[in-house]
């Protein structure tokens, strides 16, 4: 990117041009932010809300014309502050941070789950324009929360192709979408895979990857404060996630896999179990 990390890193005001309900529990923000507009998909912004607090969101939109997007969940304090948020309403946000997917042109699986399909919508929409050959494995708990089904399912690509697994059986396939990744894998190869959601569900991914000796590539999420590597609070084993990720390839996963799946870190620092 061509812009100076200070100008990255100060703080913007933006506008709310439109309002996305994608879930009962999910919605999509869109803004225009010109920096936001040069990002690589899977990095993140941090999201202020005054007087309430400042936490990271991976962009779920980029576009051209620089609008872009953040789809949040409704999860705690800070995002129930954001879904209050109306059409003309504004936040702050500093970004885009951190390093983002890489691209192939090849054939690519990508396997998503919960709010971690937002960097993976981005994701798509590149891979898209670089005609590679597409795979997206979507994992909900149920039809309601596939998040972004709709907008992948309808890509304007030939090569995308686009599958289901809900563990109550409302969509798609009934059960896990690992096992829906394991059994693929078994039947095709793949140069590529992505993934972001849960970390357990990422850590199983991962094995598979390893298993069939494909390359991968997986956004952490973990508690950031500062978001510039400074305050080490988001880090896992040598790395700071804010820094040097969220995204993390497989060489780099092998490094942390102690905690990679297994632990996060609390406020004070301390391991808890995921």
């Amino acid at each position: 990117m061509s812009v100076y990390p200070i100008a990255i890193n100060r703080l913007r005001i933006v506008d709310v041009l439109e309002v996305v309900r994608e879930s009962p529990s999910v919605k999509t923000f869109v803004f225009r932010d010109r920096l936001c507009g040069m990002a690589t998909p899977g990095q993140f912004v941090m999201v202020w809300i005054p007087d309430v607090d400042e936490v990271p969101m991976s962009l779920s939109g980029i576009g051209s014309d620089n609008l872009c997007s953040i789809s949040v969940g409704l999860v705690g304090e800070a995002t129930e502050a954001i879904h209050k948020l109306e059409r003309g309403d504004c936040f702050g946000i500093r970004g885009p941070l951190g390093k983002g997917f890489s691209f192939r042109k090849q054939k690519v699986m990508i396997v998503g789950g919960g709010t971690g399909l937002a960097p993976l919508a981005a994701l798509t929409d590149k891979l898209v324009k670089v005609n590679a050959d597409i795979t997206f494995l979507f994992g909900a708990k149920t039809k309601d929360e596939l998040l972004f089904y709709d907008r992948i399912g309808k890509a304007p690509s030939r090569e995308v192709r686009v599958v289901a697994s809900t563990e109550d059986g409302s969509c798609g396939f009934q059960g896990l979408v690992t096992d829906v990744a394991e059994e693929m894998l078994k039947k095709e190869r793949f140069d590529m895979i992505y993934a972001c959601g849960p970390e357990q569900m990422m850590y199983k991914v991962f094995l598979l990857a390893e298993k069939h000796r494909i390359p991968i590539e997986v956004s952490l999420e973990r508690l950031m404060r500062c978001a510039i590597g400074l305050c080490g609070s988001c880090v896992i084993g040598r790395y700071r996630v804010c820094k040097d990720g969220p995204v993390f390839s497989g060489e780099q996963l092998r490094e942390v896999k102690e905690e990679f799946g297994r632990f996060k870190r609390d406020l004070d620092g301390s391991k808890i179990s995921l």
